[in-house]
């Protein structure tokens, strides 16, 4: 299936969201870049992960990438969202809006595995970086991304 511009930026988002979300639950000078650095790792080898889902190579194969049709803006993150810990629930309602957006442009299988691309990018950033300013210590994964990583996760329902 194809998709239009405004769907494949669509659905780009919801990782994006995902991601930033987790790592702005839990800020720290160079943890934040090192996070940011795991999310495109993750974002760019995508394709390569996911070879047969249509979804993904839609979005993120380097051939979509290039094609100029998909924009890559950052999300739009208010400091109050942070600090409520509404970032959370808003990249949920992303995914939401990516997941409706493909419908049944896509198998049920190609769906759970692209659910699944969104949780491994929030496990990814989750677990880039550790506590303290350099973002060096333990544990990995702070109590804060724990939770939501739960809630993603539940979201996704997988």
């Amino acid at each position: 299936m194809t998709y239009t511009p405004e769907e494949l930026n669509t659905i780009a988002q919801a990782p994006m969201a995902i991601g930033m979300a987790i790592a702005l639950t839990d800020v720290g000078i160079v943890s934040t870049a090192i996070e940011a650095v795991a999310l495109s790792k993750e974002l760019a080898g995508a394709a390569k992960k996911y070879p047969t889902n249509s979804i993904v190579q839609a979005t993120f194969s380097e051939a979509a990438l290039s094609s100029g049709k998909i924009q890559r803006n950052k999300p739009d993150v208010k400091a109050e969202d942070i600090e409520s810990g509404a970032i959370v629930t808003n990249a949920i309602a992303t995914v939401d809006r990516a997941i409706a957006t493909i419908g049944t442009k896509a198998t049920p299988e190609e769906i759970t595995q692209f659910k699944q691309f969104i949780y491994a990018c929030a496990e990814a950033v989750a677990s880039a970086a550790g506590s303290g300013l350099f973002g060096s210590g333990d544990p990995k994964v702070s109590p804060t991304e724990a939770s939501a990583l739960s809630k993603i996760k539940a979201a996704l329902s997988i």
